[in-house]
């Protein structure tokens, strides 16, 4: 199916073409794949292609966004295909999640550092409206602006 995603692609010129591996990374697909298109009418027409190559080789595909073309996601189950016009790919950036690495809770970067008891002192006091209903304290009243400000 990957082959048949990027062929498709390949022949409507899109750009930028990357593929990621989600396999250990999420559920939610095995492969994420990101194109650009130079307008909303080629990522519309990206979509519609790629679209149509699928159901005809039997997958079930849901998508969304082919009415603006900014940005089309493609849905195929094991693969989910995201077309961008590139300012919008630019700056939703969401192939950089995706390429992060993993981390596991095991490693030392992902554990908090405890807190000294002096660091703990100079930390500013955190209170929430649920402290303040538990210990019966009030809202402290709102500041007006200050004249000719």
């Amino acid at each position: 199916m990957v082959n048949n995603i990027l062929t498709s692609l390949d022949d409507d010129k899109a750009q930028d073409v990357l593929a990621i591996d989600l396999v250990g990374k999420t559920s939610i697909a095995d492969r994420m794949i990101f194109a650009s298109g130079t307008s909303a009418r080629m990522v519309s027409a990206m979509a519609d292609h790629l679209i149509r190559k699928l159901k005809e080789t039997g997958i079930k595909v849901q998508s969304e966004g082919e009415k603006y073309g900014d940005w089309v996601v493609v849905d195929a189950g094991d693969v989910i295909v995201h077309l961008f016009r590139p300012e919008v790919r630019t700056f939703y950036n969401i192939e950089r999640i995706w390429q992060a690495p993993v981390t596991t809770a095991t490693s030392a970067a992902a554990k908090p550092k405890a807190k000294t008891k002096a660091a703990a002192k100079k930390a500013p006091l955190k209170t929430g409206l649920k402290s303040r209903i538990k210990s019966g304290a009030k809202k402290a009243p709102a500041r007006k602006p200050a004249r000719g400000a």
